[in-house]
């Protein structure tokens, strides 16, 4: 469910000339996305390409706008100096904008999905299975020194991409935090099948219409205790490290991502007036 999302919030990790193109492909997308966990006959595909329809509209008059104002205040934050207190309100936002609209996706979906057939739902888990296996061989097979190493690389890359060159305080400070947060990759690994297999024994139980709008929701409940503690490391880590980089941004650095910042804010309203 969580990849619905992703679509609009690609922008916020791709170039911003991501923006339009990803919204307005958004519908191929995610009947791509769909048709990898589904196969539907002609009704229920004429069904969920018009509750898709729904769900986008819903997402163009009513998340856009705010995305739109998220940008514009982390903008204005960002170039008066952002503080810890501005990482964790951004880090929130952002949460929150995701339950608003994975509860939405839910909604809108929930009866859809309590009348898939049996096979469809056995075809759901065989999908499920083969996405365990990828995420093993990505985040369980390596070692801790071959996972640290492909974290920093994606951190360093994604970092670069907003602000530029990092000069060499910067990226070790960026290693600093790399080296000591914790690698939860067996716990995310457990996470997952849990989810999975709630979202399986909801949909053979036919609860989806009572339950998955809350459920896809609060993603984050019921976690073990464990995980808990180890994401909560990792994103207090993340957010002082992000902190730390701030007071050290180069006027040249602050501009670059002022600017994107702005003009994503930009890209959203117009997106969000295009309708």
């Amino acid at each position: 469910m969580r990849r619905l999302l992703r679509v609009c919030l690609l922008a916020l990790l791709t170039g911003c000339s991501a923006v339009e193109f990803a919204y307005d492909n958004a519908d191929s997308y995610l009947r791509w996305q769909a048709g990898r966990y589904l196969e539907l006959d002609n009704a229920q595909a004429d069904e969920f390409n018009a509750r898709l329809a729904a769900f986008l509209a819903w997402h163009r008059s009513t998340a856009l706008p705010q995305y739109a104002s998220l940008a514009g205040e982390a903008s204005g934050r960002l170039e008066r100096g952002a503080s810890l207190q501005d990482m964790v309100w951004g880090y929130d936002a952002i949460r929150q904008q995701t339950r608003e609209g994975l509860r939405r996706v839910g909604a809108e979906t929930g009866d859809f999905l309590d009348r898939l057939t049996p096979a469809q739902i056995g075809q759901i888990e065989r999908r499920f299975a083969e996405d365990n296996r990828k995420f093993a061989r990505e985040w369980l097979e390596a070692t801790p020194t071959a996972q640290r190493a492909r974290r920093l690389k994606r951190l360093t890359h994604a970092l670069e991409d907003w602000l530029g060159e990092l000069n060499d305080a910067q990226l070790e400070r960026v290693r600093q935090f790399n080296e000591t947060a914790p690698l939860n990759g067996g716990m995310r690994d457990r996470e997952r099948r849990r989810r999975q297999a709630e979202f399986v024994a909801m949909l053979r139980a036919r609860g989806s219409a009572r339950r998955l709008a809350d459920w896809a929701a609060q993603w984050d409940r019921g976690r073990d205790a464990a995980f808990v503690r180890a994401n909560r490391e990792l994103t207090d880590g993340l957010l002082a490290m992000l902190a730390d980089l701030e007071r050290t941004l180069s006027p040249r650095q602050r501009v670059v991502a002022v600017a994107r910042l702005r003009k994503y804010a930009r890209d959203f309203a117009l997106l969000a007036a295009a309708r």
